[in-house]
């Protein structure tokens, strides 16, 4: 497709989406989520959101400095240190150097998974001779638990069984397998089962963004309520924004109809840009335009028709900071 092309499909996109949100109240069927009386009626709520974007061509920069080749896990204190010092000209955070070399880490093994699967039988001989996982890891630079996987994968274990057996390592593997997951595990911050100190903070963040909207009267649904309603109705989630706004909400002069909290830098990245476009087409389709709030701010050149790209900026993150 042409440049001129994609901006006119792109224009198009940007044009429907913001009618969808301006009608929306007045739409039959009612949208997604939308109880059958609107109480209190929705009012016209105008607020200015300052910004503080990262040029492109800085994160294209940065990208070279905040990676270590073999390196999948979280950084000591001086190789962190050593980042903050590169970033420093830059006048990039290292919050959000650390946040940009996760999004390259998970670009990284996701479009390296096929090349990594077919060496699995070369991990396995060479874990089979005592070689560790994450010599391996280091050897071939993929991440350590998507390694051990593929060894796995290779003695002829289901998906399944791998599954079971990673969730119950002493139970399900003989010593050295047990051992060498959690060494994996402990090395790997893309691959890594325990998700759960991030959904926390994930948590946290919704939190701050919500403070920001009850401070301007702004009324929204939340996450949890739709997942409810629609588990209910759908037997399944179906569109589950973080915030469903109920009230006419403009933010820089854009409508916004949903907002999606994401505690994290917004790079503009292949892998991340299409799973992000991918979830907010969605939300765009049922409701019109939004808006992502990024806990690291976000790069300047990454768009999505429809969508306000916004930051922390003007938001009190003082309970993250005192959690962290």
């Amino acid at each position: 497709m042409s440049r001129n092309a994609n901006n006119r499909k792109n224009a198009e996109r940007i044009d429907e989406a913001r009618k969808r949100a301006e009608s929306r109240f007045n739409q039959t069927p009612i949208p997604l989520g939308f109880p059958s009386i609107l109480d209190p009626a929705p009012t016209e709520i105008s607020i200015k959101w300052a910004t503080n974007p990262l040029r492109y061509n800085v994160e294209r920069k940065v990208c070279d400095l905040v990676t270590i080749p073999g390196e999948w896990g979280f950084l000591d204190n001086d190789a962190v240190d050593t980042i903050a010092k590169k970033l420093e000209p830059h006048k990039v955070t290292v919050d959000q150097g650390l946040s940009l070399r996760k999004a390259l880490m998970q670009e990284k093994a996701v479009y390296g998974h096929h090349k990594m699967m077919v060496r699995a039988n070369t991990f396995r001989k060479r874990y089979d001779n005592g070689e560790s996982v994450l010599q391996l890891s280091r050897r071939f630079d993929f991440p350590p638990v998507a390694i051990f996987r593929a060894i796995l994968t290779s003695r002829g274990w289901s998906k399944v069984k791998i599954r079971d057996s990673l969730r119950k390592p002493d139970s399900k593997m003989n010593e050295r397998d047990a051992r060498e997951f959690r060494n994996a595990e402990e090395k790997d911050r893309v691959t890594n089962v325990n998700q759960g100190e991030t959904a926390i903070k994930a948590d946290l963040f919704e939190v701050v963004v919500g403070n920001y909207l009850d401070k301007h009267g702004i009324n929204y649904r939340r996450q949890e309520d739709l997942l409810k309603e629609q588990q209910k109705e759908h037997g399944r989630p179906v569109n589950t924004p973080d915030f469903l706004i109920m009230d006419h909400l403009e933010i820089n002069g854009e409508h916004v109809a949903w907002i999606d909290a994401k505690n994290f830098y917004g790079a503009n990245l292949s892998f991340t840009k299409k799973k992000t476009r991918k979830q907010m087409n969605r939300y765009i389709d049922e409701w019109g335009s939004g808006a992502i709030v990024y806990r690291h701010s976000f790069c300047d050149g990454l768009k999505i028709p429809g969508v306000l790209m916004l930051d922390q900026s003007p938001l009190d993150t003082s309970i993250m900071n005192n959690d962290e």
